[in-house]
């Protein structure tokens, strides 16, 4: 079955809303980049919160390089959770060019956080080191603005000295055979959508690169000017009116075509 047709629109920047941290390892790169590029490449992937506000699924670290940037308005693909095309999922993350002896040594001397050995389903993440041994992680707090303070806590003691790498894979030997730096694999629970709804609405935002929006129909390589967006004499409707003329066009002259298959791409 085909994906459904991206629905990209130009919003206005402050109209969203992140769930999660932006990663400070990617954040200022990104803005030069984007100061110096011609065009949006990847529009950021939101869903609506209610009829003026959106949820960042996925691109927040663009998002906030938009916000940085001083731009009014953004170009985006709006999805829906209720829609079929969506699936949640997570990232991993893998710590490279650290130890995990350092790492644990830290995470013992973190406030409000617990290490215990072995697995266990009550435990915000688990740590598994490359030399075999699994830790869980463990806060006594339980509503949703302390336990995700909880792990932004975690997540920055080793953003703070190590690499962090994302990965989809769960299988540490799958990982170490990928990543010949990696120190250690930090494995997080499943989120639902409303978890994801309720840490954007309410603020108590995950660490960054942790959940992963899988999406039927995505947008990639659109190439919209950035001119466009920055515009300061158009309004947001005209800008929505020229964003569907393009569009059409690319449409009219076979500009967009869908790929049903999943692919890797080596450009990023």
């Amino acid at each position: 079955m085909n994906a459904p047709t991206p629905d990209l629109r130009i919003v206005m920047t402050s109209a969203l809303f992140p769930h999660e941290e932006t990663d400070s390892q990617r954040l200022e790169p990104l803005i030069e980049r984007i100061r110096n590029e011609p065009d949006i490449i990847n529009p950021p992937i939101v869903a609506p919160i209610d009829e003026e506000r959106f949820v960042i699924l996925d691109g927040a670290n663009r998002c906030q390089a938009f916000v940085r940037l001083n731009y009014p308005h953004i170009l985006v693909q709006i999805v829906s959770y209720r829609s079929g095309a969506v699936t949640l999922e997570n990232w991993q993350h893998v710590i490279c060019n650290w130890s995990a002896d350092a790492l644990i040594e830290h995470l013992i001397d973190l406030s409000g956080i617990d290490l215990r050995y072995g697995h266990h389903a009550d435990a915000i993440a688990h740590i598994h080191c490359r030399d075999g041994r699994l830790f869980a992680l463990h806060t006594a707090y339980h509503n949703l603005h302390e336990r995700n303070a909880a792990l932004r806590r975690v997540v920055s003691v080793y953003q703070r000295s190590a690499t962090l790498q994302r990965t989809a894979l769960i299988d540490p030997e799958e990982v170490w055979a990928l990543f010949d730096n990696g120190a250690a694999l930090v494995v997080f629970p499943t989120y639902s959508p409303e978890d994801i709804v309720a840490a954007a609405r309410e603020g108590a935002l995950l660490p960054p690169g942790v959940s992963r929006h899988v999406v039927q129909g995505r947008a990639l390589k659109v190439h919209y000017s950035l001119d466009a967006l920055r515009d300061p004499t158009q309004s947001l409707e005209q800008k929505n009116a020229a964003l569907r003329h393009w569009l059409q066009e690319k449409i009219a002259r076979r500009q967009m075509r869908y790929y049903a298959e999943p692919t890797y791409q080596f450009d990023e």
